[in-house]
């Protein structure tokens, strides 16, 4: 299996906190003693990938912030991981007039501007520090690895590359050139860590062809500058891509506004939707026991606990993208699975206990038995804290959810949507869920009622309108967001054409019937078993149209570009007729964890294929609603 996006990251920030030279094989040797400097997009791109004990397994004993107060540190050298931005640069500079360390590699995760390369220079010859400055490097990782298969542009000030920044209508062609490059630099940085040239499709006429255009006339330098190419020699030979190069899809977030705001059933995306879920990470707050505390108590206060959910937990890995009802009866089994072994633990060591009392009566062969059986219980005893670890996080993260799905009837909100994304027949109608107090909280009501209104084939007739309006108003809800659905509507195509949501039906399966036996950790009642038949969200639709080289009217007149042709033809027919095996599929203006767990879907049930999704930046429906929102108030 050829190495994935992540692992090449991972790699190359592996080689550059060996000081650039690929890690030796042996473990014998002790690794050299260094710190490590970021900034905060440089901690950002290594948190996901690198866990503090692998840094240090790598000599780094020391991690600091750029622009924390740091001591001198006159004998270890230090190794930088920051953005060649102006204040970084002059803290660099600092830092060598102060002379902290003793030797210095800085590496830039974009590539550093001559100037500015020229003023480290400068700083260096004053604080006469020139020898002390190892290695200057461009290490092109701007982007954000999240899993094998998914990456998005940043963390730090995505706002600026934000769909609100996008489409904001009194946007000046100065900021929006900024943003474009913004997204361009961070994506060619993707390619050059991936090792590939791609094909790239775009729609016309909107922010993704902007981005394409640009990002194509930056491939194609790159490779007419034969001595600094970087997608020549050694670094292409370890490629993924090796007989065929990748299909780049650019998608643009107008393509489909409905996505964003949906409500998902999946558990990754309701972890995303529902609780605090942010580069891997979830933090919520801890409920401390139930125990009601004496009159006139001080309330316990709440602890806030965070989980990293990463590839190497295996339940994570083969859950994230299950329904959320299977996920909950698969912990309700690890758990009574863990207890089985806890037990067998706890009686192997009372029989030891017991039965060394009577000496007379075992036999030697007996006990060498039972002393093999508690070295075995011992040796894995670690293995069984591993896991014990993994299943409580997961009991408390799946229980935080199963509350919101209870309290706020999520599941009617879903199944409820999928009807409308797919043109079936409703069983109840939309004010009757909107004027329920009961059901969910003013944020579900309006993404609702945006989404009915986004897969409309018509708009409702101003007398309906203005009674949604007062039901929406009476429960809470905040109606600028609507406002700006009603422009972005009359303005997009995309009305005209009906039922691009496929035709996903949600099956109920009756309620749980075996998480509800007694023991189980997780009271299901009342929340509905629904089962999931795949679908192709418009995103996944485009991209297999393109990958699979399909004819269709949605995605005739996207745009080809091919950096390694010598002359950039204006043409929307590929030269290349065969499908693609490897794609890598980009929304600018932000992408979500049900796209990415659908075309995760569509992937699997093609064997040979590989698709990876990326996005400017990752939300969740309450974040989007919130820039809908500023957006509709303009």
């Amino acid at each position: 299996m050829a190495a994935s996006v992540r692992e090449k990251q991972a790699a190359a920030l592996k080689r550059m906190l060996n000081f650039n030279a690929p890690p030796l094989k042996t473990t014998a040797a002790e690794p050299v003693w260094k710190v490590l400097i970021y900034d905060r997009f440089g901690q950002d791109i290594i948190s996901p990938l690198l866990a503090v004990k692998e840094l240090r397994d790598m000599g780094i004993t020391l991690h600091l912030l750029l622009h924390s107060d740091r001591d001198p540190i006159p004998d270890v050298p230090a190794i930088y991981f920051i953005m060649p931005t102006e204040e970084n640069i002059d803290r660099i500079c600092q830092d060598l007039r102060n002379q902290l360390y003793e030797s210095y590699y800085f590496n830039f995760i974009s590539a550093i501007s001559r100037s500015k390369l020229e003023d480290i220079a400068s700083a260096a010859l004053s604080a006469n520090a020139v020898t002390q400055v190892t290695k200057v490097f461009d290490q092109y990782l701007n982007f954000i690895t999240l899993e094998d298969d998914m990456f998005i542009l940043c963390n730090q000030n995505k706002e600026l590359i934000s769909y609100h920044a996008i489409n904001k209508p009194d946007i000046m062609d100065t900021d929006m050139e900024t943003i474009m490059d913004t997204i361009v630099d961070s994506l060619f940085c993707f390619f050059v860590t991936l090792g590939a040239v791609p094909i790239i499709r775009c729609p016309r006429g909107n922010a993704a062809e902007m981005v394409a255009v640009k990002l194509d006339k930056k491939l194609r330098e790159n490779l007419r500058d034969a001595r600094n190419s970087l997608f020549t020699g050694d670094n292409m030979g370890t490629s993924q891509f090796s007989f065929q190069r990748p299909l780049f899809v650019l998608a643009d977030r107008n393509l489909d506004l409905a996505t964003p705001l949906h409500h998902t059933w999946t558990y990754q995306a309701l972890i995303h939707d529902v609780l605090d879920f942010h580069l891997n990470r979830v933090s919520m707050d801890e409920s401390v026991g139930s125990e009601a505390s004496p009159a006139g108590a001080r309330p316990k206060k709440k602890n806030k606990k965070s989980y990293d959910l990463t590839g190497a937990d295996r339940f994570w890995q083969k859950h994230k993208g299950s329904p959320f009802p299977e996920v909950a009866e698969s912990v309700q089994e690890e758990l009574d699975a863990y207890r089985t072994q806890e037990d067998e633990v706890k009686r192997l060591k009372s029989i030891m206990g017991l039965e060394g009392e009577d000496e007379g009566a075992i036999s030697s062969i007996s006990m060498s038995d039972n002393t093999a059986k508690l070295t075995s219980a011992v040796s894995s005893l670690p293995e069984l804290l591993e896991k014990k670890r993994l299943i409580d996080l997961h009991t408390n993260v799946a229980t935080a959810v199963l509350d919101h799905i209870k309290s706020r009837k999520l599941d009617v909100y879903f199944e409820y949507e999928e009807k409308l994304m797919s043109k079936s027949t409703l069983d109840k109608s939309l004010l009757d869920i909107i004027s329920d107090p009961d059901a969910g909280t003013p944020e579900d009501k309006i993404r609702l009622f945006l989404i009915f209104y986004i897969t409309a084939l018509q708009p409702p007739s101003e007398t309906d309108l203005e009674q949604y309006r007062k039901a929406l108003l009476d429960a809470g809800c905040d109606l600028s967001p609507l406002n700006y659905i009603k422009q972005w509507k009359a303005f997009s195509k995309i009305a005209a054409q009906p039922s691009n949501y496929g035709n996903s039906s949600v099956k109920p399966m009756g309620l749980f019937s075996r998480v509800m036996n007694s023991g189980s950790q997780f009271v299901m009642e009342g929340v509905k078993n629904l089962v999931l038949k795949q679908h192709n969200l418009p995103v996944t639709r485009i991209l297999d149209n393109l990958m699979e080289m399909k004819s269709n009217p949605e995605t005739d007149d996207y745009r080809y570009f091919d950096p390694k042709m010598l002359r950039g033809s204006e043409s929307s027919i590929p030269r290349n007729k065969n499908p693609f095996q490897e794609a890598i599929v980009f929304v600018v203006g932000g992408g979500n964890y049900i796209e990415y767990q659908n075309l995760v879907d569509y992937t699997k049930a093609r064997p040979g294929k590989k698709v990876l999704y990326g996005c400017s930046e990752l939300f969740n429906a309450g974040q989007f609603l919130k820039q809908l929102s500023s957006l509709g108030q303009k």
